[in-house]
């Protein structure tokens, strides 16, 4: 009697045996799809459905290279005071014999270093732009011009009552004796007012002046015979004589309120 009970509920299970691998399968294939893979939701991932795998644009993004620091050593600030822009020309350091430059002409055919050419024309520029009419009356001269200058001056001087000694020495500190000219630099203009092109102290009350003793040093320009500094450069006040020493330079001088003599000792 318990052999024949068995035996029917084995048959029952082996029928029924089917039916339960079926459940079975579908339960799995439910559970499958309800737990979330490994890796998402993960503490390290701001975004749920961000992919672990970075995409091929992305990784086909160029690095980031930051720009290196400047160099703040004592060194990378000082200038070379031996370069051709700081050539110190005066009666006390006359002009190398062998010193030479290559010349660009300005529109009205005066003709200056061409290294000194674009800001020059930059300056000339800005000055017109603020309404203003500089008007540049000498750059380069060479050795006979700046002899005939200084002998006229000598004669006129004699003419007004000097003795040809007194009348050189004076003419001495208002022209330049050839050799210790910075206009034979080509990197000094003479720039007036159209409004008054004289060359005497009544040029520093012009619109044009007062503009260029603000700016000019903004474009390597320095005004190189400043008022008080005669004894030091052995020229007179001149508010009308600009000399290129580079930006960087002008910038120096300009704060410090110095003449080239100064800033290159």
């Amino acid at each position: 009697m318990y052999k024949r009970t068995w035996r029917r509920r084995i048959r029952r299970f082996r029928n029924r045996l089917p039916v339960y691998a079926f459940f079975l399968a579908v339960f799995s294939f439910i559970m499958a799809f309800a737990l979330p893979p490994e890796g998402i939701n993960s503490p390290e991932m701001d975004d749920p459905f961000q992919s672990v795998t970075a995409s091929p644009l992305a990784a086909a993004q160029p690095r980031q290279v930051l720009p290196a620091e400047p160099d703040s050593s004592p060194e990378a600030d000082v200038l070379d005071k031996s370069a051709w822009n700081l050539t110190l020309t005066n009666r006390w350091n006359p002009l190398p014999q062998d010193y030479t430059f290559v010349s660009k002409a300005l529109t009205n055919g005066l003709e200056v270093d061409v290294r000194c050419y674009q800001d020059l024309q930059d300056m000339l520029a800005a000055c017109r732009t603020a309404g203003l009419t500089p008007v540049v009356c000498s750059a380069y001269r060479s050795y006979e011009k700046q002899e005939q200058l200084l002998q006229n001056k000598v004669e006129r001087l004699i003419s007004c009552g000097y003795s040809r000694e007194a009348a050189e020495t004076e003419a001495a500190r208002e022209v330049a004796a050839p050799g210790t000219s910075e206009h034979q630099l080509g990197l000094a203009v003479d720039v007036v007012d159209i409004d008054n092109q004289n060359l005497d102290e009544s040029q520093e009350d012009t619109a044009v002046q007062k503009w260029l003793m603000a700016h000019s040093w903004e474009y390597g320009f320095i005004l190189r015979y400043p008022s008080e500094k005669s004894e030091l450069t052995g020229i007179i006040y001149e508010p009308w004589h600009y000399r290129y020493v580079g930006r960087a330079a002008a910038a120096e001088i300009h704060e410090q309120g110095i003449c080239l003599e100064e800033y290159l000792t």
